[in-house]
């Protein structure tokens, strides 16, 4: 048994071996708008393997192997191992709580359900939200959701994120609170907004999905609002299959979002090692059901996962930063293009680029002749929202011009960012839009 153990795991493990190393770039330049100039680049490989794709794995034999050991274990629903890693990624962020849930979108949907059921908050029916017009469906829905109004507000033209002067001018009797969403690892502007809340009595709540590991000053982002979400879905910093977290240094915030996540039961209270062990209390408290909760848990899998890419967290943020360096090196002031200013610490999700100049109007043909040279591109998330038909069924209003971000949908794009080397990558990038913009002027 032990032996065909070893034989089942090592199968899997040459397996896994051919998902974790970036392809060596092989090109074709046939169908392509260069024929018969200079190579741009040494050929696209049958159309199938990516030069540059927008995301990769960052997991390795550590991470093979832990999966594989809990298997072994036969313990797959949440238990010690997430447990481990909450306290884990807390400390390491410097934040009192964290509750991890089975995705980012899932942590919205629980902060937004605490802070409404939880009284000392005040969010009623009717009350209204500041957004930016920029961001993911999930980061707007669960309030929606909970019967509370978004008000969209435009974003500054260089960082991406949500405009402070917007956020001043859409203010009512009826605002409750702002949604801060650090836009691909760029913080917003805290000291601003955090004055605004302050002045005006409101909430700030962060969605964090895109920005692990970025800083404002010397605090990490996740840590400035009254709870904040996080997501580790493949394409984002940590990686662990499906999974998000919560972080928050209300106590009432885990508590509630603890029970949410898991049926709405006293089951997982921080309080329940006080709970009588005797076995008729224990019949009534496992299936004791106070809030109207959903199952969003996370399994072990995940747990051990995270455990495995928070150690390497802070080797692949350094990698992320010297490929932005690059970046900003080849894209900044550039006479075709524009890029995301981050004034603070980012994180650098993904590189933002809005064609301009000649390249202005030229968006689906750069994006085509990119895709023949295997440069894997994506909206820089999903542009302007409030061009999605699912804004029908959402409670909002919009406040002033959304000039920006409409900018921003009409001529932006990204490529990816990741742990591995893209000088290669972002060379050939830049020596293709240089050209394409010669030819074009």
């Amino acid at each position: 048994m032990e032996e065909n153990n070893i034989s089942i795991k090592n199968k899997i493990l040459t397996l896994a071996e051919k998902s974790v190393c970036l392809k060596e770039p092989q090109f074709n330049e046939q169908d392509s708008l260069f024929v018969g100039s200079s190579s741009l680049v040494n050929g696209f490989k049958n159309g199938k393997e990516l030069f540059y794709p927008l995301s990769q794995s960052s997991w390795d034999y550590n991470e093979y192997n832990a999966i594989i050991d809990q298997l072994y274990t036969g313990n797959l629903t949440m238990g010690e191992k997430v447990e481990k890693f909450e306290k884990s990624f807390a400390e390491f962020f410097g934040v009192k709580y964290a509750i991890m849930v089975n995705s980012g979108s899932s942590a919205n949907l629980l902060i937004v359900a605490a802070l409404t059921l939880l009284q000392k908050y005040d969010f009623k029916k009717g009350d209204e939200i500041i957004v930016p017009s920029l961001g993911w469906s999930t980061s707007y829905i669960p309030f929606t959701q909970y019967g509370l109004k978004l008000k969209f507000v435009d974003i500054d033209e260089q960082t991406f994120n949500i405009d402070p002067k917007k956020i001043k001018s859409a203010i009512s009797k009826k605002t409750k609170g702002i949604l801060a969403i650090n836009i691909l690892g760029n913080p917003v502007e805290f000291k601003k907004i955090k004055e605004i809340c302050d002045t005006n009595k409101l909430l700030l709540i962060e969605d964090n999905c895109e920005s692990l590991g970025a800083k404002y000053g010397d605090k990490y982002t996740g840590n400035f609002g009254t709870a904040a979400s996080h997501s580790f879905f493949f394409s984002h910093h940590i990686q662990t299959i499906e999974g998000g977290m919560i972080t928050t240094n209300d106590k009432d915030i885990c508590e509630y979002t603890r029970s949410l996540r898991a049926h709405g039961w006293t089951r997982d209270s921080l309080e329940k090692d006080s709970f009588s062990k005797s076995p008729s209390a224990k019949f009534k408290n496992s299936f004791n059901f106070i809030l109207p909760g959903y199952n969003l848990r996370p399994n072990e899998l995940n747990g051990v996962l995270g455990l495995s890419q928070l150690q390497k967290f802070p080797k692949i943020l350094r990698a992320r930063k010297e490929n932005a360096r690059i970046f900003k090196k080849l894209f900044d002031n550039q006479t075709y293009c524009s890029i995301q200013k981050c004034f603070h610490d980012s994180s650098w999700y993904g590189f933002s680029i809005l064609l301009k100049g000649a390249l202005q109007s030229k968006r689906d043909y750069i994006i085509n002749e990119l895709n023949n040279y295997g440069i894997e591109t994506r909206p820089i998330v999903t542009g302007n929202f409030l061009k999605n038909s699912v804004c029908n069924f959402l409670n909002y209003e919009i406040s002033g011009v959304l000039k920006n971000v409409e900018n921003l949908d009409r001529t932006g794009f990204y490529v990816g960012n990741s742990h591995f080397n893209l000088e290669k990558q972002l060379l050939k990038l830049a020596e293709i839009l240089h050209k394409l913009n010669k030819r074009i002027n």
